[in-house]
């Protein structure tokens, strides 16, 4: 196998393990103990792996850490890495999402709450914000959800670098085709059942977009409430939910190499945030939404409750492929065949908010 790492961002730290020749092991400790970690990202495109992490510090704050050993050491700016200027009246509350670009080596775009984007032009070490979509003129009717208002999706193209699509709770999908100068709601197609007009510009709760690894222009999204497709890069969505046990979940993941290949955990409800059936089961279809199967052999199979978060099912880009996730029972679950079967990890970690994962050389 592969040697992977895998990053486990929880309630109460960061927590590191790695899969060498079959076997897990994973660090004594976590790193940045007591803090919330909510974003994580691994980047393989230099000549050594970046790692970054979103830290959120009851006392001191939110702030963005990378380490360029896999962990053993941290660096932290010594000015904050990510700060809303004063003329916004904003100021940072966590940072939900980490994206190493597609297809430029050096730049990160970073996703926060207040919901803005932020863009890198040194792996990370420090962020100006893009001013466009922070300015947009529907933001002043951007409403928070009960997950607060967070940009917490950025999608890339490697055909493209001045292709952007971000997802924004509870505003919808905006995308750029200017490298961020100029944004458009892309939300037709997508439902708002929980609002007057259920079909609105934008005001969609997304909660995930996952971008396929074979055709870039194909999105899957999971919707408060729906899941759907685009094959035009997020300018149209379909319904693909159709023989899933429930609609609404959280996170949503594509296949590393498989075309047409996507990852969804649904949830019973809004209302019932409780895995669907009260089962464990991880959700693939092979041909792009148009059919499900439950995937569980080796996990739970009596009443369960763990909930997986946005960002806490993920894959990593071995062949075959690992798909890992985390719940909010502390539970921490991996694949080493495309999702086929599953191992448990970890128990009893603090509540899993983010899990990725990448092959190391």
């Amino acid at each position: 196998m592969a040697d992977v790492v895998l990053t486990v961002g929880t309630r109460k730290g960061l927590f590191i393990g790695r899969r060498r020749g079959g076997a897990w092991e994973f660090d004594e400790s976590p790193y940045f103990n007591a803090q919330a970690v909510y974003s994580v990202a691994i980047d393989t495109r230099g000549n050594a792996p970046r790692l970054l992490a979103g830290g959120d510090s009851s006392h001191w704050g939110p702030s963005v850490f990378h380490s360029d050993d896999l962990g053993r050491t941290w660096t932290e700016p010594t000015q904050p890495a990510i700060k809303f200027p004063k003329d916004t009246g904003a100021s940072l509350e966590r940072v939900w999402q980490l994206h190493p670009a597609a297809a430029e080596p050096d730049v990160v775009y970073a996703g926060t709450e207040p919901a803005a984007l932020y863009r890198s032009e040194d792996r990370g070490e420090s962020f100006a914000l893009v001013r466009p979509l922070w300015e947009h003129p529907t933001r002043d009717k951007w409403v928070p959800g009960g997950g607060g208002e967070g940009l917490h999706t950025v999608v890339t193209d490697r055909r493209d670098p001045k292709a952007l699509t971000v997802a924004v709770s509870t505003a919808g999908v905006f995308r750029s085709r200017d490298g961020g100068a100029s944004w458009k709601p892309s939300n037709s197609g997508v439902s708002a059942a929980f609002l007057p007009d259920p079909n609105p510009e934008f005001g969609q709760c997304v909660h995930k977009v996952a971008q396929d690894a074979v055709t870039p222009d194909r999105l899957y999204l999971q919707n408060h409430w729906g899941v759907y497709r685009s094959d035009d890069g997020g300018a149209h969505w379909k319904d693909i939910g159709a023989g899933l046990p429930s609609t609404f979940g959280f996170a949503a993941a594509a296949h590393p190499h498989r075309a047409d290949t996507a990852y969804v955990f649904p949830i019973n409800a809004d209302a019932d945030r409780v895995p669907a059936g009260r089962r464990c089961r991880v959700f693939r279809t092979t041909d792009a939404g148009k059919n499900w199967e439950p995937l569980s052999a080796g996990l739970p199979d009596n009443d369960h409750y763990g909930t997986v978060l946005r960002d806490a099912l993920c894959t990593d880009d071995a062949d075959p492929a690992g798909i890992y996730f985390g719940n909010r029972n502390g539970e921490l679950y991996a694949s080493a065949d495309d999702g086929d079967t599953w191992q448990q990890l970890a128990s009893h970690l603090p509540d899993v908010l983010c899990v990725r994962a990448a092959v190391i050389a």
